[in-house]
């Protein structure tokens, strides 16, 4: 079987696709990517095969800009403005951008069938084209929590978004059902097939899914090699906990970071916090417990082996979670997945798009305690981790989710459900 993934530059969405490639490749079958380039060859394995499409999204007329312009102009916005971004700076122009390469990528690879991410919307556009099979990779579980129930306008404004796509770049014109419920078809979701790296036990909704959809829990695999990290620095005396947003967010959490830092100092004699944030933030703060003329926090391994906070740029995140008590994150979908796989409480600071709706899930589900992002106290992130690390409720729920992933096979499975749907 050949099997072609289309991806936006995303890292939550394309390490998903990852772990099921890597399967599905040794059970024998022929895999490829297709998206925009450069950015898909940071986030896959070297030997992954990548078709380009979509490269010059988001550039301007002569040329300029890019994603890393796109996310300078994201980086501030919540709420509406947010989605609006979302869809009209990025999905949309992106699928416009994308659709030439992946139709040349379907020409050129052929594929059996074709594997869409939720937000790669040219892949079924031009599959539905081509006549190709296709199926939904959904790697957030937002779309399955009903989020426009409480707000049909938006709702509204999402499906014309889509409907414009369609009538620009492909069959299907007409307003699209938003959640797939409407007589067209939304590329959002496959009728074949609907690959779901979540489970119910956190998602939540008691409404019943098509049989089509498949629930196979988070997809772990492997990642580009992983940034060094001062192992020995890790404290066995104290309760160690991940402060993370993300690969996106992070220059924008400085007032989050004074705030986890301000409860550091308060549970110093507990808990070690490594914090995952960029290197330019880091003289902005003195070390915990010292006056306004402490050294900063130190990036590298010149501190003493007991450090409250083991500050890092990056980590590599799933080698360290098994060696944690908790993590607090944006929520983030990919983040809270693979801490709840290891059975992790979480603090969730959620910052737009479907990070409110899985924050939401989290707290739903016992698992987690949820804290404003722009506005937290260092008081507040001090009684949030103190109520998942000491109180038995968020790791017993933690746990109960992580059974539900583990029994709903991964990779593993989403490979099965693949094979069956030719």
């Amino acid at each position: 079987m050949r099997v072609l993934f289309t991806v936006p530059p995303l890292a939550g969405h394309v390490n998903p696709t990852a772990a099921v490639g890597a399967e599905l490749a040794a059970r024998g079958h022929e895999v490829a990517w297709t998206g925009p380039a450069a950015a898909l060859a940071r986030l896959l394995p070297a030997h992954a095969r990548v078709l380009p499409a979509g490269d010059a999204a988001g550039r301007g007329p002569g040329g300029g800009g890019g994603y890393a312009d796109l996310h300078e102009r994201w980086r501030d916005l919540r709420g509406v403005r947010a989605l609006r971004f979302l869809w009209e700076e990025a999905l949309v122009p992106l699928a416009r951008a994308m659709v030439p390469g992946v139709t040349e990528a379907v020409r050129t690879f052929r594929p059996d069938v074709l594997v869409a991410d939720q937000q790669a919307l040219a892949g079924p556009v031009v599959a539905r084209r081509l006549g190709v099979p296709w199926v939904t990779s959904a790697s957030t579980s937002a779309e399955f929590a009903r989020p426009f129930d409480g707000f049909p306008r938006i709702g509204e404004w999402v499906g014309d978004q889509i409907a414009g796509l369609l009538a620009e770049t492909g069959p299907g014109a007409g307003r699209a059902g938003v959640g797939g419920a409407d007589a067209g078809w939304d590329p959002r979701f496959s009728d074949r097939l609907v690959l779901v790296f979540s489970t119910p036990e956190l998602i939540g909704t008691g409404a019943p899914f098509p049989a089509h959809y498949a629930f196979v829990g988070p997809a772990f695999g492997a990642r580009p090699a992983a940034p060094d990290f001062p192992w020995h620095r890790l404290d066995p005396d104290r309760r160690r906990v991940l402060v993370s947003l993300g690969t996106l967010n992070g220059a924008a959490g400085e007032r989050f970071y004074a705030a986890v830092l301000g409860a550091a100092d308060r549970l110093a004699a507990s808990v070690q916090l490594v914090l995952a944030a960029p290197a330019a933030l880091a003289g902005r703060f003195p070390e915990p417990g010292a006056g306004r003329a402490a050294d900063p926090l130190p990036l590298r391994d010149g501190a003493a082996p007991r450090d409250t906070v083991l500050w890092r740029e990056s980590v590599p995140q799933l080698e360290l979670l098994p060696h944690l008590d908790a993590v607090v994150c944006h929520a983030g979908h990919n983040t809270v997945c693979e801490s709840l796989a290891h059975g992790l409480p979480l603090v969730v600071a959620p910052i737009r798009d479907d990070q409110p709706i899985v924050a939401r899930q989290v707290t739903d589900a016992g698992a987690g305690v949820r804290v404003r992002f722009g506005r937290v106290r260092a008081e507040e992130v001090r009684d949030a981790l103190t109520a998942v690390l000491d109180e038995p409720g968020p790791r017993r729920a933690a746990r109960r989710i992580q059974a539900s992933f583990a029994a709903a096979g991964g990779a593993a499975a989403a490979a099965d459900r693949l094979e069956k749907t030719l």
